[in-house]
């Protein structure tokens, strides 16, 4: 990818949002070892038997393209879907570590600056937690999703810090860190189960920062600049469902593509999830005021708006 990044510095070292002081506190207090603090000698069964599943659960797999293939189908399809939203979570992680890298260059005041700092050195511990797992845990990992590389490159490319920013820590973090605060009912090894909470942890931080860094900019954009995010978010939002079609694991599966990605588009379990994911997203939009009427119905046309999603706030009341 090719990347155009602008460096700022300020001479101005006056604290002045306290709330980006607790946060820098924060991330110093929670630090945490991937090499130390999570039990590396667990084994992973992969590909073992599991539990039979809640009976909404068991629904969704007798609704789909797999359930002809019997109960064993449905063991592997959990276990090869925890193999890639973890492949995927890398992935993201990655762009997540070149994403703060760039905004220590192009915030504007020192203490974002120092924020974005601390975020470098989490990211490059979840790059490590997350690739261990993968090289030692799991057989054969994913390759980044076609979807999830657009968005990443159209975000990680654009010359304008603030739309790195939205992309990464408003969308693709915010929709991280719920699916890692989902992992408890959804991942099926206490190993991984870990990880996705110490990351959980720090995603909240970096979700907090986004809104924090861009509230006070977005309050001040004029129509066709406002418009032109508007644009970006859809974009995004589309791109991220796409990838919760679920594609590359049919293709592993040898179920029909077609029939497999209808299955994830319909299924009351899958929109479920997406929905449940989204809700971070929305929260975010919702507190930098770009939760406008054209996103909150571009949502809704996408099917990722739950009966839960914040009512939009008149521009201006962020909390």
């Amino acid at each position: 990818m090719t990347t155009t990044a602008h460096t700022r510095l300020s001479w101005d070292y006056t604290p002045r949002t306290p709330q980006l002081q607790r946060l820098y506190q924060r991330a110093q207090e929670q630090q945490w070892s991937a090499a130390e603090d999570l039990d590396w000698t667990q084994v992973v069964p992969f590909g073992q038997p599991l539990p039979d599943g809640t009976d909404f659960a068991r629904a969704s797999f007798e609704a789909s393209p797999m359930a002809e293939r019997g109960r064993p189908m449905w063991d592997t399809f959990r276990w090869e879907l925890q193999s890639w939203l973890v492949s995927q979570f890398l992935h993201g992680e990655q762009a997540a570590l070149a994403a703060a890298s760039r905004l220590v260059q192009e915030l504007p005041d020192v203490e974002s600056k120092l924020c974005a700092a601390s975020q470098v050195t989490d990211e490059a511990r979840h790059v490590e937690a997350f690739s261990r797992y993968l090289r030692e845990k799991i057989p054969q990992p994913y390759a980044v999703n076609e979807a999830l590389h657009a968005l990443l490159r159209d975000v990680l490319s654009d010359a304008r810090w603030d739309i790195t920013a939205l992309g990464m820590q408003i969308v693709v973090e915010a929709l991280a860190m719920a699916a890692f605060r989902l992992a408890g009912t959804t991942f099926h090894d206490p190993l991984i189960r870990r990880i996705t909470t110490l990351v959980a942890r720090d995603e909240a931080r970096h979700v907090s920062f986004g809104v924090l860094s861009l509230r006070e900019v977005y309050r001040q954009l004029s129509s066709a600049e406002r418009a032109d995010r508007e644009e970006l978010v859809l974009d995004a939002a589309a791109l991220m469902r796409r990838r919760f079609l679920l594609g590359d694991l049919w293709e592993r599966l040898e179920v029909d593509r077609t029939a497999g990605v209808q299955y994830a588009a319909t299924d009351r379990a899958m929109v479920a999830y997406r929905r449940t994911v989204f809700t971070r997203v929305v929260s975010a939009l919702d507190h930098i005021d770009l939760l406008t009427g054209r996103v909150r119905q571009g949502l809704e046309r996408l099917d990722l708006l739950g009966d839960g999603s914040p009512v939009r706030r008149p521009p201006g009341r962020a909390g």
